[in-house]
């Protein structure tokens, strides 16, 4: 009996899904305690717990290394939290979303090599209006 073989791409997009379903999953519980209108900064802190509480892997401010022409620059940007080593995360506390922010994560990911981000504004009265999921 053969197994059927199974497109790697297609397995690694499904567990994709299922790590920013979980993600969001930890953002809406944050969210649900805390409400909007905090400081980012508490924002992530709690996501943060919330991740860690829930066994996703995640780290802060990773260093992003960024190559023009054979010219290694300094690593000046950094991805705010890249999660499981698949997901950029990138989180907001603003009253409007603006495209740069979109624009920003965009770039993450092209000089990353990833391919989802997921772009959070925690600012809003119901989150699930505030997430947007990019992909490459």
């Amino acid at each position: 009996m053969s197994v059927p073989e199974t497109n790697p791409s297609s397995t690694d997009q499904s567990e994709r899904d299922l790590l920013t379903a979980r993600i969001i999953a930890a953002v809406i519980e944050v969210h649900r305690h805390l409400g909007p209108g905090l400081l980012e900064s508490v924002d992530e802190d709690c996501l943060c717990h919330e991740l860690r509480l829930r066994g996703i892997n995640f780290q802060r401010q990773v260093p992003l290394p960024l190559t023009y022409k054979g010219l290694s620059l300094d690593p000046t940007y950094r991805i705010d939290r890249p999660v499981e080593d698949q997901v950029v995360l990138e989180l907001k506390a603003v009253d409007q979303m603006l495209p740069v922010f979109r624009a920003q994560v965009l770039s993450y990911l092209r000089l990353s090599g990833k391919r989802v981000g997921l772009l959070i504004n925690f600012h809003v009265p119901q989150v699930t209006r505030g997430v947007e999921r990019l992909v490459l």
